[in-house]
């Protein structure tokens, strides 16, 4: 073992200063420079000092020169970007994106956009988030406005969609995009809901007139009421005979309901509709559509059983199974019932806007009804002349309802469409290729 001192300098190895990285090309430091008097600033060329262009150096000041009086620097905390109002140090490297402290790892990826920055690619200056502001999937109603849009508005929804009701226009924007789609498509609704809805009334309310018992109840020797030979032989057909009339014309119904719904739609997308087209997709939708319109009819009979109130209301909570299977194509029934407790009051008050107009139409066929009895008797098909004259008003009284099916079509629609825009974005060009 050997007595020399080993090779190299022998001063002492000061600690390197926090933040200045070890330069490789020296073995040792440079010896310390003494500091210049009071007022004056240091020697850029003197040893130890680094150069303003080395861009491998940080500018850092030396330890034996007093720091000068300046604008305190904002610390920035691990996970976020330095503050702006910091002053920018030289020799810092740049990160896409945002900023790195010193000391601290610069992202893995670059920032989607950062909220200060001022070129016209980024985002607008000092726009961001407010918290808890950003739309939920499935929420209809944000805590706060988005920019340019409002209260309660979904990214994606357009407030001028003609079919599309958004969740702020209440009942009047409803009113608006019924009136639209009447006026758009009058021309293909009206011949599609006269072949397949006003027809099949017409001939049901001739059969009733056919076979509605004529006999009604005297009063017996004893005082007791007494009813007529084949009275209930007579009513079982009646009924039987509509019941039989109804299952028939059931899929024609149904092609109506499905082709109006096509055009309702595709108008709106602003497609090309056509009377043959739309029978044609009716034709295709009808037999799935007339099966859930038995399923919903028997339920409905089932709640009337019981009392006018369970009927009505189940009338009301399934009213919207039928756009439901035809832009669904899935549980329509559990859809319809979950659509209307979720947003009770806003379904309820559209479907019974709809009932209002089949309520007015079955009260004028009442009216026509008493009309036709006091004209023609209680038999009317007893004799030609009035057999004629009884089919005649039968015939204007479907007509004349025609109006109300054209409500019950394009009112049914409209609300689910409204609906869907509570649930999240959409719109009548998505809703056109959801039908198929």
């Amino acid at each position: 073992m050997s007595d020399l001192p080993p090779s190299g300098p022998t001063e002492p190895v000061p600690p390197a200063s926090p933040g200045v990285p070890a330069d490789p090309t020296r073995s040792t430091p440079p010896a310390a420079v003494p500091a210049p008097a009071s007022g004056h600033a240091a020697d850029p060329t003197a040893p130890g000092s680094p150069t303003p262009t080395d861009p491998g150096r940080p500018a850092v000041a030396d330890p034996a020169v007093p720091a000068q009086p300046g604008p305190p620097a904002v610390p920035a905390q691990p996970g976020q970007a330095a503050h702006p109002a910091a002053p920018a140090q030289q020799g810092w490297p740049a990160v896409p994106g945002g900023f790195a402290a010193p000391g601290q790892p610069a992202p893995a990826a670059p920032q989607p956009w950062d909220p200060y920055r001022t070129d016209p690619a980024g985002s607008p200056q000092g726009w961001t988030w407010p918290a808890g502001a950003a739309p939920l999937p499935g929420a209809a109603y944000p805590g706060y406005a988005l920019p340019g849009q409002p209260y309660g508005w979904h990214p994606g929804l357009d407030p001028q969609d003609p079919l599309v009701t958004p969740p702020h226009a209440g009942v009047g924007g409803w009113f608006s995009r019924c009136g639209g789609a009447l006026r758009r498509g009058w021309r293909q609704l009206l011949p599609i809901m006269l072949l397949t809805q006003t027809v099949p009334a017409a001939v049901i309310a001739v059969l009733s007139l056919a076979f509605a018992p004529t006999g009604q109840p005297v009063t017996g020797p004893d005082g007791a009421p007494a009813l007529p030979d084949g009275y209930f032989e007579n009513i079982f057909a009646f009924y039987g005979v509509v019941l039989l009339a109804a299952l028939i014309f059931g899929p024609l119904q149904s092609t109506g309901w499905a082709a109006g719904t096509w055009v309702v739609a595709r108008q709106a997308a602003g497609e090309p509709v056509g009377t043959g087209a739309a029978l044609r997709y009716g034709l295709r939708r009808a037999l799935g559509l007339w099966g859930w319109t038995l399923v919903v009819s028997l339920l409905i009979t089932v709640g009337a059983c019981f009392c006018l109130l369970p009927g009505l209301y189940a009338a009301c909570a399934f009213a919207l199974f039928g756009p439901i299977y035809l832009f669904e194509r899935q549980e329509p029934v559990g859809r319809a019932w979950r659509m209307f407790h979720q947003r009770f009051g806003m379904v309820l008050g559209r479907v019974a806007l709809v009932m209002c107009a089949l309520i007015a139409a079955a009260v004028l066929d009442g009216v026509l009804g008493a009309v036709n009895q006091l004209a023609f008797g209680v038999d009317p098909m007893a004799a030609p002349g009035t057999a004629a004259g009884a089919v005649a008003v039968a015939v204007v009284g479907a007509v004349l309802a025609t109006p109300a099916y054209l409500a019950q079509l394009v009112g049914l629609v409209a609300a689910y469409a409204e609906q869907r825009a509570q649930e999240g974005p959409v719109n009548a060009a998505r809703l056109a290729a959801e039908l198929g």
